[in-house]
């Protein structure tokens, strides 16, 4: 199979979809694997380490997509790449199209095979594919929201741990999921009072046991969300429901009433965001002001430490591009259940119920 490798497009996005070491089992495989000239540049990844793998380095993304069968990215395609959809290809990548309408309609009228990471679903209905971007997304969260509470940046001027006389910022998490526990083991690492809150009593059980009571855990409601926020002066909502939209469980009343500077970072914006002010930005621009408080919704917050990033996600992805390569999706997809659910659109039909309902549209 031929199996293409652009560079990705979107702002500050220096991640790539393969390392060499995923292209020299490719290739050994039998495989030919087409990477765009300087695609893994941002992730210090240089055109002769793939041609060493055995890659062929092919100079326009045109070419990358042109040639491919199946074809690997990061992010989701965005509007000029739109040309690029046609009907024999399959394209794995992280899609999120339930916040996405207008690229729902792109690969529907392509009539493109396209099959999402963040779908892939184990039968403990853990994901694969997503967890190693959402261990990052969490300590980064915590990492980018303490810059943000910089005074210089704008926030309320404190330091999560304090120090010695001084009070300790609070760290409010809303999900206790992969990356809402990542974000809160950061925060205690830095010296923040942490508070998690999620749905599931048993999984804030399991959060207790594992921290020793080092963070406290509230089950979920509007009342408590409302009555943490109060107090807060980082949030951290990290809700995922696979492959739907985020629900919106901060409301634009309770933000009014939070500390003047505090700051909320939305790991869910890939989803629509699960605040009711949330709207994506970017590297360059990561952060605007709700009331007297700081929102930080950067879609692709990965991006910004793409060296660990890229390697993290080949090593996921690899055995899933693997079986695709070699059997072709539908024997690949029946022989594996959690890789037939990554399948979100297909010959001009929506095939996943969350994101047709997202978009109120039947699936097939």
């Amino acid at each position: 199979m031929k199996i293409g490798v652009p560079a990705e497009v979107k702002n500050n996005e220096n991640r790539v979809a393969l390392t060499p070491a995923g292209v020299d089992r490719l290739v050994n495989e039998g495989h030919r694997v087409l990477v765009q000239a300087g695609a893994g540049l941002g992730s210090h990844l240089d055109d002769d380490a793939y041609r060493a793998a055995g890659a062929e380095i092919v100079a326009t993304a045109e070419d990358a997509w042109g040639a491919a069968d199946l074809l690997l990215k990061v992010k989701e395609p965005i509007e000029q790449e739109y040309g690029f959809l046609r009907d024999d290809l399959t394209l794995f990548t992280y899609l999120h199209l339930a916040a996405d309408r207008p690229l729902t309609t792109a690969l529907m009228e392509a009539g493109t095979t396209a099959v999402a990471y963040e779908t892939v679903q184990l039968p403990d209905r853990s994901l694969p594919l997503l967890t190693p971007m959402s261990e990052i997304a969490g300590r980064l969260s915590v990492t980018m929201g303490a810059n943000a509470l910089l005074r210089s940046h704008g926030g309320r001027g404190v330091l999560l741990g304090g120090i010695a006389g001084t009070p300790r910022a609070k760290t409010v998490v809303i999900g206790g999921g992969v990356a809402g526990e990542h974000a809160a083991a950061n925060a205690l690492g830095l010296g923040s009072t942490v508070t998690v809150i999620d749905i599931s009593l048993p999984r804030l059980r399991e959060l207790e046991q594992r921290y020793g009571g080092a963070l406290e855990t509230r089950a979920s409601s509007r009342y408590v969300i409302a009555e943490e926020l109060a107090s807060a002066d980082l949030v951290v909502g990290s809700v995922l429901i696979p492959g739907a939209a985020a629900p919106k469980l901060v409301t634009d009343d309770m933000v009014a009433g939070m500390k003047p500077g505090s700051v909320l970072v939305d790991i869910a914006i890939d989803q629509g965001g699960c605040f009711e002010g949330s709207r994506p930005t970017t590297h360059d621009d990561p952060t605007f002001a709700v009331h007297d408080s700081i929102y930080y919704c950067v879609a692709n917050m990965p991006g910004a430490v793409p060296e660990t990033a890229t390697r993290a996600l080949t090593n996921a992805t690899l055995p899933y591009v693997s079986a695709i390569a070699g059997k072709g999706w539908d024997r690949a997809a029946a022989d594996d259940a959690a890789l037939a659910k990554g399948l979100n659109v297909r010959a001009g039909s929506i095939t996943l119920p969350a994101v047709a309902e997202a978009h109120g549209l039947d699936a097939a």
